[in-house]
């Protein structure tokens, strides 16, 4: 006889705030990506409309943690105890790399510190400065692109491995939400350099970008529905 999985479990209880964060953390991951997809593009036209992406990450990124806050109700007070452990005798860092909500919280720092440095260095380029040569910054982009792409896909991920119904029955949701993402910074990148001059050589490849990821998009949601259809008949 062969035992099917089967769920017994409470519901999660989300409220709309991680929705919300669904979303926020899939337009900041997505729009790191495109920005460092557009600086590396070698072509210096690119550079406006890879600054407005960077500009766009931030107050994204900085909404997150004031959604996932919110989220802890009248806990939200001790939401720093995810980040500093204050057990007596056993205080400091609480990094649990076995917790994926431990791990999310850390890496969402990280990109903070990264998404928070591009912003401002795209802000100082925009008047003739910058705080990191060009060539280093490139190199610090590729990292915290790497970072992003984690962050948009996370939930997604954690979605998946959880015992949730439905959720937990397919693999696909980490590379949905990436592609939600990505499809959903491209869009509102372009919208917002529809306007301006100096971005206007990107504004294409905006568009060419957004139908790619729009298309992956729609390839995942078909996978997910057959992988979900499958394990359902499974059931």
């Amino acid at each position: 006889m062969v035992f099917l999985a089967e769920h017994f479990v409470r519901s999660p209880q989300w409220t709309w705030y991680i929705l919300f964060y669904f979303f926020f953390a899939g337009i900041a991951g997505g729009a790191y990506l495109v920005g460092t997809l557009l600086r590396l593009s070698g072509d210096a036209r690119d550079e406006p409309a890879a600054r407005v992406a960077f500009y766009v990450c931030l107050p994204a990124t900085l909404i997150c943690p004031i959604l996932l806050t919110a989220d802890l109700g009248v806990s939200w007070w001790k939401f720093w105890h995810m980040m500093v452990d204050v057990t007596p005798g056993d205080t400091g860092l609480n990094f649990k790399y076995w917790s994926p909500m431990s791990v999310g919280v850390w890496a969402l720092l990280v990109f903070g510190f990264f998404v928070t440095v591009s912003a401002v260095d795209a802000w100082m380029r925009n008047r003739g400065g910058g705080i990191i040569p060009m060539v280093v910054n490139r190199a610090f982009n590729i990292i915290g692109a790497i970072v992003a792409i984690f962050i948009a896909s996370y939930t997604g991920v954690l979605l998946s491995v959880s015992n949730q119904p439905v959720w937990s029955d397919t693999w696909v949701l980490g590379g949905l939400f990436l592609a939600s993402g990505l499809s959903g910074s491209a869009a509102l990148i372009a919208l917002l350099i529809r306007n301006r001059p100096d971005a206007g050589f990107s504004l294409g490849r905006l568009h060419q970008a957004d139908g790619y990821f729009s298309v992956l998009e729609l390839a995942l949601i078909i996978v997910f529905f057959i992988t979900v259809g499958a394990a359902g008949a499974l059931a």
